[in-house]
């Protein structure tokens, strides 16, 4: 699950950027209003944490903007304050949720996990291709098949999994591997684009195991994209 984290205070930026990545979120850490509106507006987060006082552009701006374009991603507001007025104008405006500082990180990840949960809850939590389910709130991968011990199960480590998720929200569809690094990696990431190969070729492996009649198709050049066979449709 990709975050975005606006917080101009950067010893808290740095906190909370930390405890994140090592809870399995990938995380864009900008530091004012206006490059979190830019971020934002890509479309490639599930989730964004915005502090209210930050230069350039305040959060309750930026939650407004993002809410007059029909954007509807999660959003959880931060700010000192703790007057109730402030509440009620951030979630007046579109906020999700509101946590005043100071707060405890497991509260934190607590009201993070509730947003998106209910974001997630207006679609369905199941994706399918041919023989194979993808389930999104644990990350299972399942094929139909039955082997020696029964139904064949992986468990998708938080990148594998974003990655088949895309691939099966976007059957048929190339995505190319600059794609899957804005989406996954990030725009800041380190990583090479060779990452991306490395990945689907991990998918891959347990495609082949899991006996799945799906398969992940590269076009040189271009990208990758997840084909089924005999016509099989994905659902959503």
């Amino acid at each position: 699950m990709r975050l975005l984290l606006a917080e101009d205070e950067q010893e808290l930026s740095h906190a909370l950027f930390t405890v994140l990545k090592h809870n399995n979120y990938s995380v864009d850490a900008v530091y004012n209003g206006q490059d979190a509106l830019d971020y934002l507006e890509t479309g490639i987060y599930d989730g964004a944490i915005l502090d209210i006082m930050m230069p350039k552009m305040d959060g309750i701006t930026v939650l407004k903007k993002v809410r007059a374009a029909g954007n509807s991603i999660p959003i959880l507001m931060l700010t000192a304050r703790s007057e109730i007025d402030d509440r009620v104008n951030g979630l007046d405006s579109g906020a999700d949720d509101y946590l005043t500082k100071p707060f405890s990180m497991k509260e934190l990840l607590a009201r993070i996990r509730a947003m998106t949960r209910r974001q997630s809850e207006t679609t369905d939590s199941i994706l399918t291709a041919g023989n194979i389910s993808l389930d999104r709130t644990t990350y299972q991968l399942t094929s139909n098949e039955n082997g020696s011990n029964g139904k064949i199960t992986f468990r998708l480590a938080g990148k594998e999994f974003q990655m088949m998720e895309m691939l099966m929200i976007n059957p048929g569809q190339i995505i190319s591997a600059e794609q899957f690094m804005d989406k996954i990696w990030g725009y800041d990431s380190d990583a090479e684009l060779n990452v991306v190969w490395v990945y689907i070729s991990y998918l891959r492996k347990k495609l082949t195991e899991l006996n799945a009649n799906v398969s992940i198709k590269a076009t040189r050049g271009v990208g990758y994209s997840l084909e089924v066979q005999n016509d099989s449709k994905i659902t959503v």
